[in-house]
Protein backbone atom coordinates (compact mmCIF):
# COMPACT_ATOMS: atom_id res chain seq x y z
CA UNK A 1 0.00 0.00 0.00
CA UNK A 2 2.85 2.54 0.79
CA UNK A 3 4.61 1.33 -2.38
CA UNK A 4 1.08 2.51 -4.35
CA UNK A 5 0.94 5.82 -2.51
CA UNK A 6 4.94 7.01 -2.87
CA UNK A 7 4.36 6.10 -6.99
CA UNK A 8 0.92 7.76 -6.85
CA UNK A 9 2.74 10.51 -5.19
CA UNK A 10 5.33 11.03 -8.04
CA UNK A 11 2.79 10.59 -10.53
CA UNK A 12 1.54 13.73 -9.03
CA UNK A 13 4.36 15.75 -8.35
CA UNK A 14 5.88 15.07 -12.16
CA UNK A 15 2.33 16.25 -13.65
CA UNK A 16 2.16 19.60 -11.59
CA UNK A 17 5.81 20.06 -12.72
CA UNK A 18 6.14 19.25 -16.04
CA UNK A 19 6.79 22.38 -18.03
CA UNK A 20 4.54 23.54 -20.86
CA UNK A 21 6.89 23.79 -24.03
CA UNK A 22 8.46 21.25 -26.22
CA UNK A 23 10.64 23.89 -28.33
CA UNK A 24 13.08 22.67 -30.45
CA UNK A 25 16.04 25.42 -30.80
CA UNK A 26 18.21 25.80 -33.32
CA UNK A 27 21.21 28.17 -33.87
CA UNK A 28 22.16 29.24 -37.26
CA UNK A 29 25.82 30.82 -37.09
CA UNK A 30 26.86 30.14 -40.99
CA UNK A 31 27.10 33.90 -41.46
CA UNK A 32 29.52 35.20 -39.61
CA UNK A 33 33.15 34.26 -39.13
CA UNK A 34 33.56 33.31 -35.33
CA UNK A 35 36.68 31.56 -34.06
CA UNK A 36 34.63 30.42 -30.94
CA UNK A 37 32.00 27.81 -32.57
CA UNK A 38 31.45 26.55 -28.84
CA UNK A 39 29.52 29.49 -27.62
CA UNK A 40 26.35 28.67 -30.32
CA UNK A 41 26.52 25.38 -28.87
CA UNK A 42 26.23 26.75 -25.01
CA UNK A 43 23.84 29.64 -26.02
CA UNK A 44 21.41 26.54 -27.91
CA UNK A 45 21.61 24.41 -24.42
CA UNK A 46 20.63 27.69 -22.47
CA UNK A 47 17.94 28.50 -24.66
CA UNK A 48 16.81 25.38 -24.82
CA UNK A 49 16.97 24.97 -21.10
CA UNK A 50 14.96 28.29 -20.80
CA UNK A 51 12.21 27.90 -23.14
CA UNK A 52 11.57 24.41 -21.76
CA UNK A 53 12.68 23.96 -18.43
CA UNK A 54 10.84 27.16 -17.22
CA UNK A 55 7.44 26.89 -15.19
CA UNK A 56 5.17 29.42 -17.31
CA UNK A 57 2.01 29.02 -15.75
CA UNK A 58 -0.28 27.49 -13.11
CA UNK A 59 -1.62 24.65 -15.11
CA UNK A 60 -0.52 21.22 -15.07
CA UNK A 61 0.96 19.55 -18.65
CA UNK A 62 1.08 16.31 -19.36
CA UNK A 63 3.80 15.46 -21.40
CA UNK A 64 1.56 14.52 -24.58
CA UNK A 65 -0.34 18.60 -24.17
CA UNK A 66 3.43 19.80 -24.52
CA UNK A 67 3.08 22.74 -27.33
CA UNK A 68 5.35 21.53 -29.64
CA UNK A 69 7.12 24.58 -31.49
CA UNK A 70 10.52 25.55 -33.09
CA UNK A 71 12.76 28.55 -32.61
CA UNK A 72 15.63 29.22 -34.96
CA UNK A 73 17.72 32.05 -34.59
CA UNK A 74 20.11 33.14 -37.70
CA UNK A 75 23.12 35.05 -36.53
CA UNK A 76 23.95 37.30 -39.09
CA UNK A 77 26.80 39.87 -37.46
CA UNK A 78 28.52 39.79 -34.44
CA UNK A 79 29.59 43.65 -34.27
CA UNK A 80 31.12 43.49 -30.96
CA UNK A 81 32.36 41.51 -28.45
CA UNK A 82 29.26 39.29 -27.02
CA UNK A 83 26.56 41.34 -29.09
CA UNK A 84 24.87 39.24 -32.07
CA UNK A 85 22.47 40.00 -34.81
CA UNK A 86 20.19 38.55 -36.80
CA UNK A 87 16.78 37.14 -37.26
CA UNK A 88 14.37 34.79 -35.63
CA UNK A 89 11.93 31.94 -37.38
CA UNK A 90 9.19 30.89 -35.08
CA UNK A 91 6.51 28.11 -35.58
CA UNK A 92 4.04 26.37 -33.59
CA UNK A 93 1.79 23.57 -33.84
CA UNK A 94 -1.17 21.90 -32.01
CA UNK A 95 -2.60 18.41 -32.90
CA UNK A 96 -5.94 17.95 -34.57
CA UNK A 97 -8.75 16.19 -32.35
CA UNK A 98 -8.96 12.61 -33.02
CA UNK A 99 -5.72 12.75 -35.48
CA UNK A 100 -2.12 12.05 -35.96
CA UNK A 101 -2.38 15.77 -37.57
CA UNK A 102 -0.78 18.74 -36.43
CA UNK A 103 -1.90 22.12 -37.60
CA UNK A 104 0.38 25.06 -37.48
CA UNK A 105 -1.27 28.02 -35.63
CA UNK A 106 1.72 30.56 -35.89
CA UNK A 107 4.37 31.07 -37.92
CA UNK A 108 6.09 34.21 -37.24
CA UNK A 109 9.43 35.81 -38.70
CA UNK A 110 11.14 38.57 -36.54
CA UNK A 111 13.63 40.27 -38.81
CA UNK A 112 15.72 42.30 -36.39
CA UNK A 113 16.75 40.79 -33.60
CA UNK A 114 19.84 41.69 -31.28
CA UNK A 115 21.06 40.61 -28.04
CA UNK A 116 24.46 40.10 -25.42
CA UNK A 117 25.24 36.60 -24.62
CA UNK A 118 28.03 35.61 -22.72
CA UNK A 119 29.10 32.12 -22.79
CA UNK A 120 27.33 30.31 -20.00
CA UNK A 121 25.25 33.56 -18.60
CA UNK A 122 22.04 32.21 -16.79
CA UNK A 123 18.73 33.08 -18.10
CA UNK A 124 16.21 34.21 -15.76
CA UNK A 125 12.80 36.03 -15.78
CA UNK A 126 11.99 38.42 -13.45
CA UNK A 127 8.33 39.99 -14.43
CA UNK A 128 8.86 43.39 -12.92
CA UNK A 129 12.18 44.33 -14.25
CA UNK A 130 14.50 44.02 -17.45
CA UNK A 131 17.14 41.61 -17.48
CA UNK A 132 18.20 41.30 -21.16
CA UNK A 133 17.23 41.61 -24.57
CA UNK A 134 17.60 37.79 -24.91
CA UNK A 135 15.30 36.59 -22.15
CA UNK A 136 12.79 39.36 -22.97
CA UNK A 137 12.26 38.57 -26.47
CA UNK A 138 12.48 34.67 -25.60
CA UNK A 139 9.87 35.32 -22.52
CA UNK A 140 8.07 37.44 -25.13
CA UNK A 141 7.36 34.66 -27.44
CA UNK A 142 6.69 31.93 -24.71
CA UNK A 143 3.41 33.33 -23.43
CA UNK A 144 2.57 35.04 -27.19
CA UNK A 145 2.51 31.03 -27.94
CA UNK A 146 0.88 30.12 -24.66
CA UNK A 147 -1.92 32.66 -26.12
CA UNK A 148 -2.02 31.47 -29.60
CA UNK A 149 -2.58 27.78 -28.54
CA UNK A 150 -5.03 28.86 -25.50
CA UNK A 151 -7.37 30.85 -27.99
CA UNK A 152 -7.36 27.92 -30.45
CA UNK A 153 -9.11 26.22 -27.20
CA UNK A 154 -12.17 28.88 -25.95
CA UNK A 155 -12.80 32.29 -27.49
CA UNK A 156 -10.38 34.35 -26.01
CA UNK A 157 -8.83 31.67 -23.71
CA UNK A 158 -4.95 33.56 -24.44
CA UNK A 159 -5.69 36.78 -23.19
CA UNK A 160 -4.31 36.60 -19.96
CA UNK A 161 -1.17 35.19 -21.99
CA UNK A 162 -0.79 38.24 -24.47
CA UNK A 163 -1.15 40.38 -21.35
CA UNK A 164 1.80 38.35 -19.99
CA UNK A 165 3.58 39.13 -23.43
CA UNK A 166 2.82 42.58 -23.35
CA UNK A 167 4.56 43.24 -20.33
CA UNK A 168 7.63 42.24 -21.54
CA UNK A 169 7.33 44.85 -24.20
CA UNK A 170 6.67 47.67 -21.57
CA UNK A 171 9.84 46.59 -19.44
CA UNK A 172 12.19 45.95 -22.54
CA UNK A 173 10.99 49.10 -24.22
CA UNK A 174 13.52 50.57 -21.67
CA UNK A 175 16.70 48.75 -23.45
CA UNK A 176 16.08 50.68 -26.77
CA UNK A 177 16.32 46.98 -28.70
CA UNK A 178 14.16 47.19 -32.09
CA UNK A 179 11.30 45.31 -32.14
CA UNK A 180 9.86 46.92 -28.61
CA UNK A 181 8.71 49.99 -29.51
CA UNK A 182 5.27 51.43 -32.08
CA UNK A 183 8.39 53.56 -34.07
CA UNK A 184 10.16 50.50 -34.86
CA UNK A 185 7.85 49.18 -37.73
CA UNK A 186 4.78 47.65 -38.92
CA UNK A 187 5.98 44.20 -38.40
CA UNK A 188 7.55 43.99 -35.32
CA UNK A 189 7.06 42.35 -31.45
CA UNK A 190 5.19 45.35 -30.50
CA UNK A 191 2.55 45.44 -33.52
CA UNK A 192 1.62 41.48 -32.87
CA UNK A 193 1.47 42.02 -29.66
CA UNK A 194 -0.89 45.51 -29.77
CA UNK A 195 -2.94 43.98 -32.65
CA UNK A 196 -3.84 40.68 -30.75
CA UNK A 197 -5.24 42.73 -27.95
CA UNK A 198 -7.17 45.27 -29.87
CA UNK A 199 -10.88 44.99 -29.76
CA UNK A 200 -10.41 46.17 -33.24
CA UNK A 201 -9.41 42.88 -34.03
CA UNK A 202 -11.43 40.93 -32.16
CA UNK A 203 -12.52 39.30 -35.53
CA UNK A 204 -8.75 37.39 -35.73
CA UNK A 205 -9.18 35.94 -32.44
CA UNK A 206 -12.70 34.44 -33.13
CA UNK A 207 -11.70 33.14 -36.23
CA UNK A 208 -8.66 31.42 -34.50
CA UNK A 209 -11.07 29.63 -32.50
CA UNK A 210 -14.00 28.51 -35.08
CA UNK A 211 -11.40 27.48 -37.21
CA UNK A 212 -9.58 25.50 -35.25
CA UNK A 213 -11.86 24.43 -32.33
CA UNK A 214 -15.20 23.94 -34.43
CA UNK A 215 -13.37 23.38 -38.02
CA UNK A 216 -10.76 21.00 -37.99
CA UNK A 217 -11.12 19.85 -34.51
CA UNK A 218 -14.69 18.40 -36.51
CA UNK A 219 -13.30 16.26 -39.44
CA UNK A 220 -13.64 13.50 -38.20
CA UNK A 221 -16.80 13.63 -37.35
CA UNK A 222 -18.57 15.50 -40.31
CA UNK A 223 -15.77 16.67 -42.91
CA UNK A 224 -18.39 18.68 -44.94
CA UNK A 225 -19.47 20.48 -42.07
CA UNK A 226 -16.42 21.29 -40.57
CA UNK A 227 -14.97 22.54 -44.20
CA UNK A 228 -17.77 25.18 -44.37
CA UNK A 229 -17.21 26.43 -41.13
CA UNK A 230 -13.69 26.72 -41.71
CA UNK A 231 -14.51 28.30 -45.25
CA UNK A 232 -17.10 30.94 -42.82
CA UNK A 233 -14.02 31.91 -40.26
CA UNK A 234 -11.92 32.84 -43.01
CA UNK A 235 -14.60 34.83 -44.63
CA UNK A 236 -15.39 36.50 -41.89
CA UNK A 237 -12.07 38.29 -41.80
CA UNK A 238 -13.02 40.41 -44.88
CA UNK A 239 -14.44 42.64 -41.70
CA UNK A 240 -10.84 43.43 -40.81
CA UNK A 241 -9.85 43.68 -44.17
CA UNK A 242 -12.77 46.34 -45.50
CA UNK A 243 -11.76 48.35 -41.95
CA UNK A 244 -8.10 47.96 -42.16
CA UNK A 245 -6.65 46.49 -45.72
CA UNK A 246 -2.70 46.79 -44.34
CA UNK A 247 -3.75 44.54 -41.29
CA UNK A 248 -0.45 42.87 -40.01
CA UNK A 249 -3.05 40.01 -38.76
CA UNK A 250 -3.78 38.91 -41.38
CA UNK A 251 -0.67 38.48 -43.25
CA UNK A 252 0.25 36.44 -40.30
CA UNK A 253 -2.50 33.98 -40.60
CA UNK A 254 -2.18 33.49 -44.21
CA UNK A 255 1.84 33.13 -43.73
CA UNK A 256 0.82 30.46 -41.24
CA UNK A 257 -2.43 29.50 -42.84
CA UNK A 258 -2.34 29.57 -46.34
CA UNK A 259 -0.91 26.06 -47.28
CA UNK A 260 -3.35 24.18 -44.72
CA UNK A 261 -6.25 26.48 -46.11
CA UNK A 262 -5.14 24.94 -49.95
CA UNK A 263 -4.66 21.42 -48.80
CA UNK A 264 -8.42 21.39 -47.21
CA UNK A 265 -10.01 23.18 -49.90
CA UNK A 266 -8.82 21.24 -53.07
CA UNK A 267 -9.51 18.18 -51.80
CA UNK A 268 -13.22 15.95 -51.08
CA UNK A 269 -15.43 15.87 -50.17
CA UNK A 270 -16.44 18.90 -52.48
CA UNK A 271 -17.76 21.88 -51.23
CA UNK A 272 -19.00 25.36 -52.79
CA UNK A 273 -16.09 27.22 -52.13
CA UNK A 274 -16.55 30.11 -55.00
CA UNK A 275 -16.89 33.15 -51.83
CA UNK A 276 -13.97 31.51 -50.16
CA UNK A 277 -11.65 32.21 -53.12
CA UNK A 278 -13.20 35.35 -54.07
CA UNK A 279 -12.46 36.96 -50.43
CA UNK A 280 -8.37 35.04 -50.38
CA UNK A 281 -8.11 36.69 -53.56
CA UNK A 282 -9.43 40.01 -52.31
CA UNK A 283 -7.54 40.45 -48.70
CA UNK A 284 -4.40 38.53 -49.73
CA UNK A 285 -4.09 38.78 -53.46
CA UNK A 286 0.15 37.91 -53.03
CA UNK A 287 -1.18 34.62 -53.01
CA UNK A 288 -3.36 34.50 -56.01
CA UNK A 289 -1.69 31.28 -57.89
CA UNK A 290 -2.18 29.21 -54.03
CA UNK A 291 -6.07 30.80 -54.22
CA UNK A 292 -6.06 29.46 -57.62
CA UNK A 293 -5.66 26.00 -56.66
CA UNK A 294 -9.07 26.07 -54.05
CA UNK A 295 -11.61 23.80 -55.84
CA UNK A 296 -14.79 25.72 -56.26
Amino acid sequence: MRKILIIVFLLTVTLVRSQELNCVVLINDQEIGVSNKQVFTTMKESIFEFMNNTKWTNIPYRNHEKIDCSLTINILENPETNLYKGNLQLQVSRPVYNSTYKTPILIFNDNDISFNYEEYQPLNYNRNSFDSNLVSILTYYVYTILGFQADTFSLNGGENYFKEAENVVNQAQQSGGKGWNNIDGNYTRYKLNENILSPVFEKFRETMYVYHLHGLDKMVEDKTQAKKTIAGSIISLQKIYDDRPNTFLIRVFMDTKSDEIVDIFSDGPRTDNSELREVLIRIFPALDSKWQQIKI
